[in-house]
């Protein structure tokens, strides 16, 4: 049983797509270049967690306030492309500024100034991403065409994370840059500039319709100041009363959390466990960059089609249930696959272990639309910006979280920042962290899931009574 079929034509889920290129592409350029912070600023780790945290944080904060935005704005443009362009030009212009950073300034000057324009990054960041992920829930109605159009944005999305990790090699290359510092100071410009255009492509091709006689709230500075307990308490109180939300979102933060509070570790268990502290050509060169773009790669051709097939036939719970168990095989695999002298060895536990986050995202956001009907059937509102901005919101306080947490993982197990070599018990524990903390988040989330009730004949029961309750307040 499916509900009347309202495909969406393959233009407009691209032009979707190229704005998850950007959205994705900012994040894994960060999580290179903040290596530099590192490596060649002399960041020590507490300073790394803080410009981690404080900035999402901030981030995490403004989001819900600016689904309100979105979701109650009368224009001719209607409520979302705007403010697509608008933060697409912020943030295009303020990556490019955030990376301008000099080692001739002191260590506390670039801690500050890389956290102040960070902040202004992710301003633009939420005024472009909560409209815009609203965007993607508003455009089909039918039950498998969302995971569809999910599917088309992931697998565009992916390919920011398959270029972005050539950006270490340029780094590394002295006949390209002098230093890794005057790298990202330029290849700061090329990013923010190209990621600025994809971004404003959503705004200007996907359709939309005017909403200038819709009977929304009042956007003034002085209502948004009125409704902050609203914005703050009473939406996240209504969405998540909603079950099925709540595992949504707490799943999504248990596996993205572990695996973003890892990610970085890569770099330097390559470096330091494979290579024994040697980089460049004579070193671990070219090896990082493999492991991010290869397991990009394999997430893009690979597991978004599996994972979209699995949804149609299995439906969307068991299908989360089956990818994420696979990246739990995955990351048991890299334990043992990282072997000094063997880099290539953990080549094989990619096609497992990309399974996790690239099913992740492509399953919960097809999900998170189908719950957003199920909230219009309680409450009477279309509110997509707000869950939109709410599940976000949990991705992004856990992307903080895990930055802090990385810095804080970085200082128990005495990593030292800049030392050609680590000890063996820095070395030993950020293995424990890359596989145990993934593998355990994983699990949890498979927990939370596993009675999740929104199944495909719920949501075209749910559909159903909402076109019929639509067809009678017409006449």
């Amino acid at each position: 049983m499916s509900t009347k079929a309202q495909k969406v034509a393959f233009g407009q889920k691209a032009a979707f797509g190229f704005g998850m290129l950007a959205n994705q592409m900012f994040p894994a350029v960060i999580s290179i270049f903040i290596v530099v912070l590192v490596q060649g600023l002399g960041f020590p780790g507490w300073m790394w967690g803080v410009v981690s945290l404080v900035p999402r944080l901030f981030d995490a904060i403004t989001d819900p306030i600016m689904g309100f935005i979105s979701d109650n704005t009368k224009s001719r443009w209607g409520r979302r492309r705007q403010y697509v362009f608008i933060g697409s030009l912020i943030m295009g212009v303020s990556f490019f500024v955030m990376w301008q950073l000099f080692k001739e300034n002191s260590i506390q000057f670039n801690f500050y100034y890389f956290l102040f324009t960070s902040l202004v990054f992710y301003l633009g960041l939420t005024i472009f991403s909560v409209p815009y992920v609203a965007m993607g829930y508003e455009m089909s109605e039918d039950f498998h065409e969302r995971t569809h159009i999910m599917a088309v944005a992931q697998w565009i999305g992916q390919w920011a994370w398959v270029i972005a990790p050539w950006f270490w090699i340029a780094m590394d290359d002295k006949d390209w840059f002098p230093s890794s510092d005057v790298a990202v100071r330029e290849l700061a410009i090329w990013v923010g500039g190209i990621c600025m255009i994809l971004a404003m492509i959503p705004a200007i091709f996907i359709k939309s319709s005017s909403t200038l006689n819709e009977k929304y709230e009042s956007i003034t500075f002085k209502n948004i100041m009125g409704r902050l307990h609203t914005i703050f308490v009473i939406n996240f109180r209504e969405a998540f009363k909603i079950r099925a939300f709540r595992k949504l979102c707490v799943a999504t933060f248990l596996i993205f959390n572990a695996f973003n509070t890892v990610a970085a570790f890569t770099y330097f268990i390559i470096v330091y466990y494979l290579f024994d502290g040697v980089t460049g050509k004579e070193g671990a060169w070219i090896w990082p960059t493999l492991f991010g773009s290869i397991g990009a790669l394999v997430t893009t051709f690979l597991v978004i089609p599996i994972v979209a097939v699995m949804s149609k036939k299995l439906g969307k719970k068991r299908a989360f249930v089956l990818s994420q168990s696979i990246s739990i095989i995955g990351y048991i695999m890299l334990w043992f696959l990282f072997i000094p002298g063997k880099p290539y060895m953990f080549l094989f536990a990619m096609p497992f272990f990309s399974f996790g986050i690239g099913g992740l995202f492509t399953l919960m956001m097809s999900m998170t639309a189908d719950v957003i009907d199920l909230d219009e059937l309680n409450t009477g509102k279309r509110r997509e910006g707000v869950f939109g901005a709410i599940y976000w919101w949990m991705v992004k306080f856990g992307f903080g979280i895990a930055g802090g947490l990385t810095g804080v993982i970085f200082s128990v197990i005495g990593f030292e920042s800049g030392n050609p070599t680590q000890s063996h018990d820095a070395i030993l524990g950020l293995r424990l962290f890359f596989s145990g903390l993934p593998i355990l988040g994983t699990m949890i989330a498979i927990w939370v899931m596993s009675d999740y009730s929104i199944t495909e004949e719920r949501a075209i029961e749910i559909r159903q009574q909402l076109n019929q309750r639509n067809e009678i307040e017409k006449k």
